[in-house]
């Protein structure tokens, strides 16, 4: 099974692709589209938005931070350590989060910078890696 949108600015091609695929294909037609791969689409007749709204919120519970305070910024701005930053943390619910930072990023290019710098701690993350995606989130 493979999923597929078709969209286009004439419903006559459209809707003459769809019946060319049908001919090859079992095709189940599911209508307008409203979310497909955790992005949230919104369409009017003159514009197609896409959100990853609920997605984010699925991130920021993961990581227990739905009620966390909004940093103006995706990266922090200062570097100064305290003592315990270099302290290691759990990898695999670093990098679960991390990852799933990435595909946001398909929505939220503003946070891509800041995201990929964070990746680049997968292996070792500390409690400063650890601050920094939180940062992020």
């Amino acid at each position: 099974m493979n999923d597929t949108i078709v969209i286009g600015s004439q419903t006559r091609h459209i809707e003459e692709l769809i019946k060319h695929l049908s001919t090859e294909f079992a095709l189940k037609d599911l209508g307008p589209l409203h979310y497909f791969l955790k992005v949230e689409v919104h369409m009017t007749s003159t514009d197609l938005m896409i959100t990853q709204e609920k997605y984010a919120k699925e991130i920021l519970n993961k990581a227990n931070m739905l009620e966390a305070t909004q940093f103006s910024t995706p990266i922090a701005i200062s570097n100064s350590l305290s003592p315990n930053d270099h302290e290691k943390v759990d990898a695999t619910e670093y990098r679960s989060v991390v990852g799933s930072l990435q595909y946001l990023t398909l929505t939220r290019p503003d946070i891509q910078f800041a995201v990929n710098k964070v990746c680049q701690h997968r292996q070792e993350p500390t409690l400063k890696d650890l601050k920094a995606v939180k940062c992020i989130l």
